[in-house]
């Protein structure tokens, strides 16, 4: 956002930029906006001077060549001069004649349009075919005023001679560019006014705006031959409010030089008076316009409505856009003749044979301009403007200013009464606010702000930005002006009379902090403990994005209906939320085996989502979950299945946690968690003693194995956190003390029918230990079955120790062979 200082005094503000630039920008970018850069635009004028051209004539040796005597006052220095004191120029402009008023660079001057060139041009003393000339008289062109070069400028003020140029056309100024991030919340800072307002403010200055700038202004009367013009908006919940005006006979020419200059200062680019004052307005109040040629608009009217799947238009800036149906337009009834709130169309721009206009001054959905710029590459002022949520309450007050102007300064007449589409709400128009007035204590500013303000303090504060402050008690009720959009909650009140105030100013108190320990978050605590445990078993965490592709969805069995989409994903690789970890996990397996990893485990800790399934609130529900994946090359694969790898690794986490589980027969899993798992080769995990399911183990479909490209050697184990942080709190903390004593092991090998399963065996020895009176364990060993055969073999490794002696061979046999009774008892084992 450009800000010109001299444009603001012009207005009649000198007193709210009367501080010295340094100090002013300091002042700005504390208070209300990061300062980008400050241009100091007299410089590139310095030493640019007004003469008079005294006598002009031809060059004897140059046809298009004059030989001009002009008059500096005597100003410029080390300049040759004749006995009267006039300075010799050659000049070839077709314009220039006597007795007319020039911008001169005398020698020694830099030539302004190449003031920021690497090399500027500075200009000297030479002689043009012969004749001498000091320096130029310089076109608009060459003075970086417009584009045009055909002739010189010609100074329109009453001036004399010597003055210089930059004074004449506020040139001696300076731009102070504020970042335009600063300003998303404030669309009436996208305006010079609205800057100038503000600035005032933290000056702590009152400011007025001009009588004209009104939510209900008074607007001229049809004043000539009615131009007759119909609105008919199909779009209002997307153009609340559009403001529309025809006027007749205007005349269209070139803009003073001041409009021109003005707009060259905040950024714009002169074309012609009526659309310079349409831009200027724009960049003076931040509420954009636009100006139709009436006799272009061949049916009288304006249509505003969502354009048409390939509906094209021919722009001002001479490309062609072809359109979405999501895209507003204003049509002349039938087609479009512009993209609403972006940019004009071509067929209906004002140019130098336009005789009578149609003024419109609208407001847009923010987000709908936003996303037209975006998908089309336009980028306007206008744009700049409506994406940031315009107030609504500020058309008329600003085409009502301009229809003045362009009467005043063009001639131009009133054809049509004023259009006014307003589809806002009764209580907006009444209260002439964009939101109700908002009810705040003077100890809830104070309490947030550190401050110990009084009413009187706040009342100053707000009215000097034109805030309406009623006072009652401590209670404040606060109604914004009607260009403001972003005072709705007691929050704003307080933003706002912490920046008006300084927040360099408020007191460097430290806030009172507790010093009792935070308590210790037990689900950080069991990631914590399983990153461990499954670290020093040699897996290896790993973090994957928690959106997928909906390819990995379908190769994995999971229904991609189930899982959310994103609408704007960063990439098309990542097109919905995960069901669950796994499939991320798996994806990673092909890529590491190609890498040369033969053999790895890797584990993630991360959240799913599941539509269909909410939480208390009515939100989508996250099922946060432990994922392994354990792989092995299928040329270096150990011995036995790859369901046992996977469920070592859950034992020896579980055995760091402190919990004992068992595994039950696979049946029935309908979540989408378990669509990747084999059940003829998975299980149940649960806690042993409660039977509380903790999640899976097992192996995968081999149409999964083969979609992802996985070894057949390939198992994992997936358990959510929730169950497992209750388990292990059930659990608690054991504690057994080593024995003093050495103890003993000895491995027994069961021969058991093949109906006989692994889990019944073991439960069986492990019940005949616990009925022992020392300390034992057991640790699987082998299970060997023959092909064909129908019984196996499964050895166990007993672990036996005494608390109070030695333990004995002879004791350690009556251990094992009580084992041993039990299980041919129970199961009819047979010891090997």
């Amino acid at each position: 956002m450009k800000v010109s200082l001299n444009e603001i005094k012009r207005l009649g503000y000198e007193e709210v930029v009367s501080l010295p630039v340094d100090e002013l920008v300091d002042k700005i970018g504390a208070q209300l906006g990061a300062v980008e850069d400050v241009e100091d635009l007299g410089a590139k004028y310095d030493g640019v001077l007004v003469a008079r051209v005294v006598s002009c004539e031809d060059h004897p040796d140059a046809d298009r060549l004059h030989i001009c005597k002009i008059d500096d006052g005597g100003v410029a220095e080390k300049v040759e001069r004749d006995r009267d004191g006039l300075v010799q120029v050659v000049c070839g402009a077709p314009n220039v004649r006597k007795d007319m008023l020039v911008a001169w660079l005398p020698p020694g001057s830099t030539v302004p349009e190449t003031y920021h060139h690497e090399a500027p041009f500075v200009l000297g003393a030479r002689e043009l075919r012969g004749v001498l000339s000091n320096g130029m008289l310089a076109s608009p062109k060459e003075l970086a005023l417009n584009d045009e070069h055909a002739g010189i400028l010609e100074v329109e003020a009453d001036v004399q001679p010597g003055t210089g140029l930059a004074k004449v056309y506020n040139l001696d100024d300076h731009i102070i560019d504020i970042e335009n991030k600063m300003f998303t919340h404030r669309p009436d800072c996208f305006g010079l006014m609205g800057v100038a307002r503000e600035i005032a403010g933290i000056q702590g200055q009152k400011f007025t705006s001009p009588d004209w700038y009104a939510a209900q202004p008074e607007f001229p009367g049809v004043e000539t031959d009615e131009l007759k013009l119909e609105i008919k908006n199909e779009v209002p919940e997307l153009v609340p409010r559009f403001t529309a005006v025809t006027m007749r006979d205007v005349k269209v020419g070139k803009s003073p030089m001041w409009m021109q200059t003005a707009l060259l200062r905040l950024g714009a680019r002169p074309i012609n008076n009526v659309v310079d004052y349409t831009n200027y307005f724009m960049l003076l109040t931040g509420q954009p316009l636009h100006a139709y040629d009436y006799d272009k608009v061949a049916t009288g009217k304006l249509g505003v409505r969502l354009s048409q799947k390939g509906e094209k238009i021919n722009l001002l800036n001479g490309k062609q856009a072809e359109l979405s149906e999501k895209d507003i337009v204003i049509t002349d009834g039938e087609k479009a003749i512009g993209v609403g709130g972006v940019m004009g169309g071509a067929d209906t721009e004002v140019d130098e044979n336009t005789k009578n206009i149609i003024l419109e001054c609208a407001n847009f959905d923010m987000y709908t301009i936003r996303r037209t710029s975006m998908a089309h590459g336009l980028f306007t002022d206008a744009v700049t403007r409506f994406n940031k949520g315009q107030s609504p309450l500020t058309n008329v007050a600003v085409l009502a200013k301009i229809v003045s102007d362009i009467r005043r300064d063009m001639q131009g007449k009133v054809a049509s009464p004023l259009i006014d589409d307003n589809h806002l709400p009764d209580e907006v128009r009444e209260r002439g606010s964009v939101h109700p007035p908002v009810r705040v204590s003077i100890s809830f500013i104070n309490t947030r702000l550190g401050l110990e303000l009084a009413a009187s303090e706040i009342k100053v504060l707000l009215e000097n930005v034109e805030f309406t402050v009623g006072a009652e008690g401590d209670e404040l009720t606060i109604k914004a002006p009607f260009w403001r959009t972003d005072i709705e909650i007691p929050e704003d009140i307080v933003e706002e009379v912490g920046r008006l105030y300084g927040y360099d100013r408020l007191p460097l108190v430290l806030p009172k902090r507790s010093i009792v320990p935070a308590q210790r978050n037990a689900v950080m605590d069991l990631k914590s403990k399983i990153r461990e445990a499954l670290s020093r078993s040699g897996a290896n965490e790993v973090l994957t994005y928690s959106f997928v592709h909906g390819d990995l969805l379908k190769k994995v069995g999971q229904d991609s209906e189930l899982a959310f989409q994103v609408s704007n994903a960063l990439s098309p690789d990542l097109q919905y939320y995960r069901l669950s970890v796994l499939p991320s996990l798996l994806d990673k397996v092909h890529g590491n085996l190609k890498a040369g990893y033969d053999e790895f485990a890797l584990f993630e800790i991360g959240k799913g989502h599941l539509i269909g399934k909410d939480d208390d609130e009515g939100l989508p529900a996250e099922f946060e979950t432990l994922d392994l994946v354990y792989a092995a090359n299928d040329k270096i694969a150990p011995a036995g299945a790859a369901y046992y790898q996977a469920r070592n690794l859950l034992q020896e986490l579980a055995a760091k946690l402190n919990l004992t589980v068992e595994f039950k027969v696979a049946q029935g899993a309908d979540h989408p968690a378990m669509s990747p798992f084999d059940l003829s080769r998975s299980a149940f995990v649960s806690v042993k003693g409660t039977g509380e399911m903790l999640g899976m183990v097992g192996e995968l479909k081999s149409a999964v194995r083969k979609a992802l490209k996985l070894p057949v050697h390939t198992a994992v184990f997936s358990l959510g956190i929730t169950p497992l942080l209750q388990a292990t709190q059930a659990a608690g903390v054991h504690y057994s003390p080593l024995s003093r004593f050495p103890g003993t092991s000895q491995d027994v090998c069961f021969r058991v029918a093949d109906t006989v399963s692994f889990g019944a065996l073991q439960a069986c020895v492990e019940s005949a230990l616990r009925e022992q009176s020392v300390g034992t364990s057991l640790i699987p060993v082998d299970i060997y079955q023959a092909k064909d055969s129908k019984d196996k073999q499964i050895t166990f490794r007993i672990s036996m120790t005494n608390y109070d002696k030695t333990m004995t061979g002879a004791e350690a046999n009556q251990v094992v062979e009580a084992v041993i009774k039990k299980a041919q008892a129970e199961l009819g084992a047979i010891v090997v």
